[in-house]
């Protein structure tokens, strides 16, 4: 009989795609694996229906959240820009169902992994901005994949990133830096209010943020791809074992205050 205890509940926004005129909601394999192999976790793919769920009831029934990335893009009039061709696809029903998600995890102490678009997403909530093309700035790298059909390749290691020292980052990963993949295009302009920077790539790219309170919550967002090949990783097994572990400890929490408001 296992001693494990039982797997947390993730749950995972969807992306809508459209195929022959009909909507499919899907999240990526390799955030599903991620979980299950790293994270002691079973994902609950949450569909985007447009403002249609009750997401208090929804979340009464989860341990967490991991917001993934995406090959779409926020849409800019989330942040206060102007949409563009250049800068699809979008996802609106996405957008609709993220951005109230991750304030209602927030507003519960609930812990909160976001990857990618998860992480613009994150700071689009705190009120923060996105540079739409970030390798068109004076100075920056291109923090777009390789240009290959090697998979391995796109989401082979690309950067150095720096970790603040007294950051969740850094008590995670036990050092002041890695190496991380790139896969995006879009990234961090004005960091919302509330935020505070745990990581940045040479050229000054933000690339790892959390909040700014001095709660114990699980709040941790990343640009880069953890979730790729993620057991094979020893950093990411490490980030989604401090995953697993949050939300077990919220778990054990919630328990214990159902127990004593009974």
């Amino acid at each position: 009989m296992s001693t494990l205890p039982r797997p947390s509940l993730v749950g995972i926004p969807a992306d809508v795609s459209d195929k022959d005129g009909l909507h499919f909601h899907s999240a990526g394999d390799k955030y599903i694996r991620a979980l299950v192999d790293c994270s002691n976790a079973m994902p609950i793919i949450i569909p985007a229906m447009d403002g249609d769920l009750d997401l208090e009831h929804l979340l009464d029934r989860l341990d967490g959240v991991l917001v993934t990335g995406a090959t779409s893009n926020v849409h800019p009039p989330r942040f206060g820009a102007k949409p563009s061709a250049d800068h699809e696809p979008y996802d609106q029903l996405r957008d609709a169902l993220t951005l109230p998600l991750i304030r209602a995890a927030l507003d519960r102490g609930m812990p909160l992994f976001c990857i990618c678009r998860g992480f613009q997403e994150l700071n689009v909530v705190f009120g923060g901005t996105l540079d739409t093309e970030v390798q068109k700035k004076s100075g920056h790298l291109d923090h777009r994949a390789a240009d290959s059909d090697d998979i391995e390749v796109r989401y082979g290691p690309a950067h150095p990133i720096a970790i603040e020292p007294a950051s969740i980052l850094h008590s995670i990963l036990k050092k002041s830096g890695t190496i991380v993949n790139t896969v995006h295009r879009q990234a961090i302009a004005n960091l919302g209010s509330g935020l505070k920077v745990m990581a940045r790539a040479p050229d000054g790219v933000i690339e790892a943020v959390t909040t700014a309170d001095d709660n114990d919550n699980f709040v941790l967002a990343v640009q880069w791809h953890p979730e790729y090949q993620a057991k094979d990783n020893p950093d990411s097994v490490r980030l989604f074992q401090a995953f697993g572990q949050a939300m077990q400890r919220y778990t054990q929490l919630r328990e214990r205050t159902a127990v004593s408001d009974s």
